[in-house]
Order: C-alpha cells, then structure tokens, then sequence
C-alpha cells in the first residue's frame, strides 16, 4: 500500500494510475474490461460531458443504472471532469423521482433502456437524457475514443457524490461527498482489509447507494483490485458470482445476508475464494450461521450515510454490539444534553434500564461531514451546538461499547433503506376508508424495520392491496407489511398521535391486523401462529428493539 504522504488526494488521481495497466479490472456478465479500458471509457465520457454541460450549470450528472460498467465509468469520469453524481434511486415513482432529479440541478440524466418507464410523464426541464446501449449513445461516444484521463485540475474539496439519505420528515436529503473524502475512504478501507491489486470485489449492492461506492467500488480504485459487478443482488446467485469471479471481498446492508442464508445449503458452500463482507445489519446470529456455512467472517460496521459518525467492531467486541466508541462519540439525551447512563444487561442479555441508557448517538469531536445539497435546514439540524448529530438511537455499556438501539422516530429501516414514514402516510391517506394514518417501524425479525400501518376507518384487504399498487409515488419498499385497523387512532395529551404506544404494541394488539408475507401480494389476518412463527424476533446487534424495548421519545 502506498503511504499516507504519496497516496492520492482525489479520485481522478485514483483513476488515472489504471491508465496503461493492462490486467483485467472490471467482470459483467460475461464481459471482460482492463483496468486501462475503463479508465479509457472515463476519459472518454469526461470529455463527452465537458461538452455537454451547459456554461455556468451546475457540473451534475444524474446516474439512473442498475449495476453496469456505465457506472462505475460515469463516476470515474465525473471525478476527472470535476463534476458530481446524483445517484438516481430506481425504487422511486413519479413525482418524488423527478424531484430527486430536479432538486440535485442535474442536467443531464445518464439511464439505460430498462428504467425508461419510470420516466415517462415526469417532465424534466433542462435536463438531457442520454440511454446507455443505444446507437445514439455509441456514436455520442465515437469522437472521444482517444481521450486521455487527465483530472490534473481535481482538487480534494471538488463535490463528486451526491447521495440520497431520508431523515425523520420530508424528501430525502442529498448527502455531500468530495473526491478528497471518497479517497481517503477508498484507501483507510483497502489499508484496513488488507486489499491487494489481485483482488475482485464483487458488487452486488445498489450503486446509487454510498455503501457499495464507498464500501466496495473505492477501496478496490484505491488498491487497483479489481470490480465484478451483479446487476442487481441475487441471493441465489450470489455463491455462482463469486465463484465465477474469484470474488475475495463483498459488501452487503439491510437482509442481504438473511437471503443468501435461506438458499439451499450445498456440500460445497466452501469452495470459493471469498475472505471478508464488510456491512450493517446483518445480526451477530446470521453473522455465525454465514461464517459456518461458507467460512467467511462478516465484519460489521456502523457508519452514518453523511459520514459524521463512524463505529468499528474490533476482535473482543461483545456478542450483539457494534464497535467501541472512538473518541468524540457519545449518547446522549436528545432533551437534557447529557449523556445517558451506561446500559445495563441481564444473564440473558436483555436490557434491563433501556429507559435511561437509549439516547441519540453524538459525535462531539471532529467529523467529515460535508454538508447537504441546498438543504440548509436539515444541515444546522445535523450541527446543532457544534456537534453532529446522527439522529439513530444506541445505547453504551460501562465498557464502551456501542449498541444499535433503532432510528428516529419518523424514520424506518427497511432492506437497508432509511425511509420517511411522513411521505408514507401522505400517500395512504389517499386510501378511501382511512380516516386517519399512522406509519412506524416495527422490528424486523432479523434485522432493520418492517413497515406498519394503524389506518382508522374501513378496511377491504383486496381493495387495499389494488390501492398500493394504482400509486405511482409508492417506492417498491415503503407499502405497509402490517396493517392494524382502528376506530380511531390513540393521541397524546397535547392531541399528538401517540406513536410510541402504537410502535410499543407493535403487531401484538388487541385490534384486528392484516399482514402481508414476504413474496405474496395478498394481505391475511395475522394469526398467533404468525407471531409464533416466522414473525418471532431472533437475537443480534438490533437486539434492544428486537427484545421490545422501545427507546425515550423526543
């Protein structure tokens, strides 16, 4: 590795040493790329795009893609150009799409023939559309063939992500990450992991989120270790891919890792070249059972998506926690600015004061946070008193270890997607038997949340389930997993919806709940054997919600 001194201080740097290195660099279905040729297709699409952006527009492309070589060549060619990517969410429908676009000042959108569709009707002012794989595209392309990759004029303060990241209320923020902070991760995680030049990390996570680019693609651009993408996650094509690859590292968030466990285990589970994952949320028991049946060890992490706040797991870090914390990390209570006491656990590892203990993460020491784009509101509300507040729940033992404890109060995890559950009740609003709405997380067995719904009013399960679907701003993760049907909905003392009760009796409550299972379509009444059965809560690193603890409200 090189030294911290000599290393590279942009992306475009990173980019430009794979110029002339002739090893393979990038596996896709089938297709082979040198190192050279893909820094030879961001070259080429740099000068494209420098001919492309209007003068005095903002340099912002937005990338609309599953995982395809285009991708990581439009990031590479944004990080030569001086430019920056709004990486697009395909889960998004209708307006809050076009608002995504819009809101990041892209005006150009780069997509490919598979996601046209979700574009039709949005109306786009400014912003040109070029479709990957085309004939229109390849002769765009044609005059730049001989482009050099440059990015000598790069500098490390140059804003080169700009990634979606929902808070408690309202659209999603768009997170900012410069090329000097992408690198520095690409080389603190390659130096970290021991990434070597004949690496393949397989990329099988969304692009568009910060865990595969900045987990994934730049430790491998650090190291010069190669890239195999998967279009998008496949848990039973998961071991074919890496063994295909000869894969040595991956990344994964939110169930990935329940997913691969639920495919069917074979004798030769172990014949791979596989090392280490690195992500979130896969909980410590899927964790073992991973390492037992394919022999990789699953390194887990906490990182806020803005990057203020970092928890890393370090060997003697105990059963169920993230990490210890590093200097400037606190928990504290959101009310009172004092940090809570440390968190106590019984024989059984349940715990028992999660009243005082639960508080807000803080970092009060010095962060990499960035800021967000035209968003100054969300940001004085990360900054508050100085500090850098994540806005997710843990609490900490007398030892110092970290441990996950939930999200805000508006905000559900779901697959590894923070969601908003505000822009969730606004469209079941619209449902003609609601009366009233309330949207919360309820803990996934495993990891993460699963959304609920209280609905006050009337119900037709088969209607409801027609309803979801006729909404074209309904993302694919955000329809309700449960629905809990009420006369009306309970409120505070201060006419507030009560959502800390409705969050505490989960799907365990009186009234009748109807429930959709994984892969089906219909909603069902929830029945004692559900609760008992595939919805009973396992142990792992969520296992303060998962034990029905519910943290303070604020």
């Amino acid at each position: 590795m090189e030294s911290t001194e000599s290393a590279p201080g942009t992306v475009a740097e990173l980019v430009r040493a794979r110029w002339g290195d002739h090893r393979p660099g990038l596996w896709f279905e089938g297709r082979v790329l040198t190192q050279h040729e893909v820094a030879a297709g961001a070259a080429a699409r740099a000068a494209l795009l420098a001919d492309l952006l209007p003068p005095g527009a903002e340099p912002h492309i937005g990338v609309l893609l599953d995982n395809t070589p285009e991708y990581p060549m439009w990031l590479s060619a944004a990080a030569l150009a001086r430019a920056a990517v709004a990486g697009i969410n395909p889960t998004r429908r209708g307006p809050e799409l076009a608002r995504d676009i819009l809101h990041t000042e892209c005006r150009i959108l780069v997509t490919e023939r598979a996601h046209l569709p979700l574009l039709d009707g949005l109306g786009l002012p400014g912003v040109r559309l070029l479709v990957t794989g085309t004939p229109e595209y390849d002769d765009l392309l044609a005059p730049y063939g001989d482009a050099v990759p440059d990015g000598s004029r790069a500098t490390p303060q140059d804003r080169l992500l700009l990634y979606f990241t929902s808070g408690s209320t309202g659209a999603p923020k768009a997170a900012i990450c410069t090329q000097g902070r992408l690198a520095a991760a690409g080389r603190a995680l390659a130096g970290r992991f021991g990434v070597r030049p004949d690496d393949v990390h397989y990329l099988c996570m969304p692009m568009f989120h910060g865990n595969a680019v900045i987990a994934d693609w730049a430790p491998a651009l650090a190291a010069g270790a190669g890239v195999a993408l998967r279009r998008r996650f496949s848990a039973s094509g998961f071991l074919a891919d890496v063994r295909r690859y000869r894969a040595t590292y991956f990344t994964y968030v939110g169930r990935a890792i329940q997913y691969i466990l639920a495919t069917e285990p074979r004798p030769d589970d172990r014949y791979h070249a596989l090392r280490l994952g690195f992500g979130t949320e896969a909980g410590a028991v899927d964790a073992a059972a991973f390492e037992r049946r394919f022999g990789v060890r699953l390194v887990e992490g906490y990182g806020s998506s803005e990057g203020g706040a970092a928890v890393q797991w370090s060997p003697g870090t105990p059963p169920g926690a993230v990490g210890r914390a590093a200097p400037g990390l606190v928990v504290l209570d959101p009310q009172t600015r004092e940090e809570c006491p440390p968190a106590v656990f019984d024989a059984a590892g349940r715990l028992v004061n999660a009243d005082e203990a639960i508080g807000e993460l803080v970092n009060r020491g010095p962060n990499p946070f960035e800021g967000y784009w035209r968003n100054p509101e969300a940001e004085a509300e990360r900054r508050r008193e100085g500090w850098y507040w994540t806005g997710d729940l843990f609490c900490r033992d007398a030892d110092g270890y970290l441990y996950f404890a939930g999200r805000g109060d508006d905000r559900l995890r779901v697959d590894g997607e923070n969601l908003s559950a505000a822009m969730i009740e606004n469209i079941l609003a619209r449902y003609e038997g609601a009366v009233a709405v309330a949207v919360y997380a309820v803990p996934d067995p495993v990891t993460g949340d699963q959304v609920m719904a209280t609905i006050a009013g009337t119900f037709d399960p088969e209607g409801f389930a027609r309803f979801l679907s006729a909404q074209p701003d309904l993302g694919t993760k955000m329809p309700p997993r449960f629905v809990r049907v009420v006369d009306q909905l309970p409120i505070t003392a201060t006419n507030k919806i009560h959502r800390a009760r409705l969050r505490a009796e989960g799907f365990r409550c009186a009234e009748p709940v109807w429930w959709r299972p994984l892969g089906e379509d219909a909603y069902r009444r929830l029945t004692r054997e559900d609760v008992e059965g595939p919805l009973a809560p396992t142990r792992g690193p969520s296992r303060v919600r998962r034990q029905g603890l519910e943290p303070r409200t604020r």
